[in-house]
């Protein structure tokens, strides 16, 4: 089975790519705004600014494996509210 529904690139978009990172054609835009933004254990490498949380220097949703990591963390999170 493919797995290519776990990659999308929007290379016309103004922002492309949204961070600086060596290889563009790696990058992936399919979780443009991380899913896992309003979870306090997200995993990402984040801080907060004044009470916001900033994740400008997270690379999860843009890596290779980055799909798995939030789908994975999405489940987690919904097993663990049951």
């Amino acid at each position: 089975m493919s797995e290519n529904y776990k990659f999308f690139q929007h290379k016309e978009c103004e922002f492309f790519p949204c961070h600086n990172v060596e290889n563009k054609e790696r990058f992936n835009c399919l979780f443009c705004y991380c899913a896992l933004y309003f979870l306090e254990d997200c995993q990402g490498n984040y801080t907060y600014t004044n009470g916001i949380k900033d994740c400008s220097k997270c690379m999860i949703p843009h890596s290779e494996k980055g799909y798995d990591h939030i789908i994975g963390r999405i489940i987690k999170n919904n097993r663990d509210k049951k």
